[in-house]
């Protein structure tokens, strides 16, 4: 099993009055049997880490490249899932968030975290906002400008994160991927893909191009990686889950998410690979790409496909940005939670396994987060605001050329800084020993690491360096 432990240990508890909890008030760690009843922050995670971004680049590498690159999205997803797990093992088996875990491995870690907090929500505010409102747009021709509608969406989603909990998040969420999951398999079955080249796709196999090592490098990276990876601990401990007792239930979970990643992937390159590969179609980058896409599938098969698609295409950028606000929030009030208790003089830092938290400590438990105290607190709601209003001056004025180069190698660099320090913390006396990483662990995040830290490099060294002075 991906991510797993180096043995499964869990400590039985006596019978509880409720779940998660004992009749004298202690944590029920019993373990929990993995039933798809309890299934619900892997579809968090999964709607919001795949974005329109992640689509058109997998239609891009379909339409470039056919089915080649196939592999290369399966394995995307393997290592997410690597990931994935490993955030939620640190929530459970330690019962702290990873904020506190990366404080623990020293202050750089907090003024990397705060930069990139408020410069990437800055940017991606508007990212998110236009992304929503494109296929808005195309559905209701005339009716509004893209900036007017990128500040509707943007307003609903702060009103409905505002005023809802994980609880009412999650079911709205599910619904969104339902209809995602609708849509781009039967995209992918209408464009009627040919199986044999599909499977023979699955051997790991280079294009005949130049740059094909970094391409597909990128197409491995972007199968859903963003910081919505580090929130998905997080929302863990929304659903509930706060102990080891739910280990068993997390990877079940954590599976189902990158499954379901998996397929919105697939199908799309199936898309690509044989509406757009096969009639040599081009497709510009970014988002604009779907909309050309709306308009490729409406010559192709009409009018109430090309309308069914740009619904997807809504539903795929709506759950990122709700996504985005709630998850990042959180983890912006676990930050300052962290940053008032130390302010107000009490310990911090790495506990010993099996110890309990100080007093001081609670704010960086998982309880805290279970108890939705989080999401009332004025941190979280503040952060709401921040990406929100201020990125609305993006969407009329443009985005700032030196700004965008900071924040693409912010964002390049979090998934290394991820990566690698989850295989710190979770190789080290701040994790259980029971719950450590074992050699695949370690194998998977290491190579996470390394892929990310490449693919961040790159990025670095991409960008017109010499215009920034």
């Amino acid at each position: 099993m991906i991510g797993m432990a180096e043995t499964t240990g869990e400590n039985a508890g006596s019978t509880g009055s409720r779940p998660g909890t004992t009749t004298s008030g202690n944590t029920d760690v019993r373990p929990r049997k993995s039933s798809w009843k309890y299934i619900g922050p892997g579809i968090v995670v999964a709607a919001t880490g795949v974005g329109a971004g992640d689509l058109v680049a997998t239609l891009i590498a379909g339409s470039n490249f056919g089915y080649t690159l196939l592999w290369a999205a399966v394995i995307g997803c393997v290592v997410k899932i690597s990931l994935a797990e490993a955030a939620g093992r640190w929530h459970l088996s330690t019962g702290r968030t990873l904020f506190d875990g990366w404080a623990s491995l020293g202050r750089w870690t907090t003024y990397f975290f705060v930069v990139y907090a408020v410069i990437w929500g800055f940017v991606y505010g508007a990212a998110a906002m236009s992304s929503s409102a494109l296929p808005l747009q195309a559905l209701f021709p005339g009716v509004m400008d893209l900036e007017w509608w990128g500040i509707l969406c943007a307003l609903v989603g702060l009103v409905f994160v505002w005023f809802n909990q994980y609880a009412v998040f999650e079911k709205v969420m599910t619904v969104l991927v339902g209809v995602m999951f609708v849509v781009t398999v039967y995209l992918a079955i209408r464009v009627t893909p040919n199986l044999a080249d599909a499977f023979a796709g699955l051997l790991p196999v280079l294009p005949d191009e130049k740059d094909s090592i970094l391409n597909t490098l990128g197409l491995i990276g972007g199968v859903g990686g963003t910081i919505t990876l580090a929130a998905y601990g997080y929302w863990v401990n929304a659903k509930g889950w706060t102990n080891t007792g739910w280990m068993k239930v997390m990877r079940l979970d954590n599976r189902v998410a990158y499954i379901t990643t998996g397929v919105f992937v697939i199908a799309m390159l199936f898309v690509g690979a044989e509406l757009l590969h096969s009639a040599n179609i081009a497709i510009a980058s970014g988002d604009k790409g779907l909309v050309q896409l709306g308009d490729i599938l409406e010559d192709e098969y009409g009018t109430a496909t090309a309308k069914f698609f740009l619904i997807g295409f809504f539903a795929t950028s709506f759950t990122s940005l709700i996504g985005v606000w709630h998850g990042v929030s959180l983890m912006w009030a676990d930050f300052w939670a962290r940053y008032r208790r130390a302010g107000a003089g009490t310990t911090g830092g790495k506990a010993a396994p099996g110890e309990k938290a100080a007093p001081g400590e609670a704010a960086a438990s998982g309880e805290e987060v279970a108890s939705g105290a989080r999401e009332r607190s004025w941190p979280f709601r503040a952060y709401l605001l921040w990406l929100t209003f201020p990125p609305m001056v993006l969407l009329f004025q443009g985005q700032p050329f030196r700004l965008v180069i900071i924040y693409g190698v912010l964002g390049a660099a979090f998934m290394p800084f991820l990566a690698l320090t989850l295989l710190w913390l979770l190789n080290s006396d701040r994790t259980p020993r029971e719950w450590r990483n074992g050699l695949l662990s370690n194998a998977m995040l290491g190579i996470a690491g390394l892929l990310f830290l490449v693919l961040c490099v790159k990025q670095v060294w991409d960008q017109p360096w010499s215009e920034f002075f």
